[in-house]
């Protein structure tokens, strides 16, 4: 059971990584030139500019019904996170 849960949290997190990133190639790659005598242009790889999702997580106090020891419901005020994600813009 643990490792389906730990499967499912890695998939979707690996989902999210993915999607939640505007990647922009910012150069064009090229071949090497190579000469028989195994000098030449080393070539070069595109680059490329990656912008991340802008994540904010803060604490907000909210009540919610917990079980008391004696099994009694009482309200409690807790603090839960509060997460919000901002894609970057496409342009």
């Amino acid at each position: 059971m643990i490792k389906k849960f730990l499967y499912a949290s890695l998939s979707l997190a690996l989902a999210f990584s993915t999607v939640g990133c505007d990647v922009d190639k910012t150069e064009e790659g090229r071949l090497p030139n190579v000469d028989v005598d195994v000098s030449g242009d080393p070539g070069k790889l595109p680059a490329y500019d990656v912008d991340g999702p802008d994540v904010d997580v803060s604490m907000e106090e909210k009540e919610i019904s917990v079980p008391d020891v004696d099994v009694d419901m009482e309200k409690k005020k807790v603090n839960v996170p509060d997460v919000d994600v901002d894609l970057p813009a496409d342009e």
